[in-house]
């Protein structure tokens, strides 16, 4: 049996502002470090045989606390990035709501292609599960531990099971540095066995921010 562990990394001060960061390059803050830190040996005693990070910086740092306790390497792929949140990048999310009205009541009634050049929901889980399923075939059998993001966890585990939309809408967000856990079989293909697994912290925040 093949079991992922997606990982949404530590916390940022633009996770703590409502700071829209989307594929912007944001580092963890002293929280978010902790957080690693504290969820780095509950995930180590899973027995990890690979580590795999978005490149972006708060997934790698994240990442790099359980390769300090493991000893294992850290492998990066692009594709575990955040959703690319077009022109609302950097901006608080009042701001968007103020200069793309429109837009943001699509995006938060559930449109998965709002407008305002941000990534489609399709476009994002296909690309995620299929990082996911790079990482299962690199390591049948094993466990595997993608350190990634709010948004981009939902939509890959959700792309990965089959789920249509208006299922994983239901489904609540990762808290930081929270994780969610897959397993495939032969038998029975890939199944959810986990969801929101870790510490208790404080509530998780909005995924695009």
């Amino acid at each position: 049996m093949t079991r992922l562990i997606v990982w949404r990394h530590g916390n940022t001060d633009w996770n703590a502002a409502n700071r829209v960061q989307g594929q912007t390059d944001v580092p963890l803050n002293e929280l978010g470090r902790d957080q690693a830190r504290a969820a780095a040996p509950l995930l180590a005693s899973l027995r990890p045989d690979a580590i795999v990070s978005s490149d972006l910086g708060r997934a790698a740092e994240t990442a790099a606390a359980l390769a300090a306790l493991t000893g294992l390497g850290v492998r990066t792929d692009a594709r575990l990035r955040e959703r690319h949140f077009g022109r609302w990048q950097g901006l608080h999310l009042t701001e968007v709501a103020e200069r793309f009205p429109g837009e943001y009541a699509r995006w938060r009634a559930g449109d998965p292609a709002p407008g305002a050049d941000l990534e489609p929901l399709h476009d994002l889980g296909e690309r995620v599960a299929a990082a996911f399923l790079a990482a299962a075939d690199a390591t049948p059998g094993g466990t595997v531990v993608l350190a990634t993001h709010g948004g981009a966890s939902r939509q890959g585990v959700g792309h990965l099971l089959g789920w249509p939309p208006e299922v994983l809408r239901t489904i609540g967000s990762l808290a930081n540095c929270h994780w969610t856990e897959v397993r495939h079989d032969d038998v029975r293909g890939w199944q959810l066995r986990g969801h929101n697994v870790g510490l208790v912290t404080a509530p998780a925040v909005v995924d695009a921010v």
